[in-house]
């Protein structure tokens, strides 16, 4: 019989791993995935051993890279669903939507095409397109929003916001909430 035992990390070992993912985070929302490991480690400030002992491949490290990205979109989308106020969560989801992929500069589409099995997408896009749509049903009946709004128009003004930088993108999505206002 095995035991499996969680490994705890000393301090100074998980301070390592966030300034690794964190410079990964950085050089990745800058240069895309093609970044040299050696760059991450020097940007991170630990040696390349201590980068491939918590990261043997550079998969790993994005995978881990990206899960807080997918996280942040989740709680962003889960916020603006709860808003009992549907108008305001629709337009706090378009705000922080937009600026999360006006940060990450391409970093989440370039994830996808590297290592399109690392993420269920056929339920990451499910949930995303049920939580638009619950929004836009009820700020419809609110008639906030404009009658012949479809969750497709949010993909399109998200994938058009794509590669902007922060300032141009949050002009966009001022531009985008006036055009889908009622």
């Amino acid at each position: 019989m095995t035991v499996k035992m969680t490994q705890t990390l000393r301090s100074d070992a998980r301070d390592n791993r966030e300034r690794i993912l964190t410079a990964a985070r950085e050089l990745f929302a800058e240069g895309g995935l093609d970044v040299p490991m050696r760059e991450i480690a020097r940007r991170a400030d630990v040696g390349p051993a201590t980068l491939y002992r918590r990261f043997p491949t550079k998969e790993s490290l994005v995978v881990e890279a990206f899960e807080e990205q997918s996280r942040a979109c989740e709680v962003v989308l889960e916020r603006a669903v709860a808003d009992t106020d549907a108008w305001r969560g629709l337009c706090r989801l378009v705000e922080e939507m937009f600026d999360l992929h006006a940060r990450d500069r391409g970093f989440t589409a370039a994830f996808l095409a590297a290592y399109p099995q690392a993420v269920d997408r056929a339920t990451v896009l499910e949930q995303g397109y049920l939580g638009v749509a619950d929004l836009a049903a009820r700020a419809k009946a609110a008639g906030k929003l404009r009658a012949d709004f479809t969750v497709d128009d949010f993909i399109l003004v998200l994938r058009a916001n794509g590669g902007l930088r922060p300032a141009d993108s949050r002009r966009f999505a001022a531009l985008t909430i006036q055009g889908f206002r009622a």
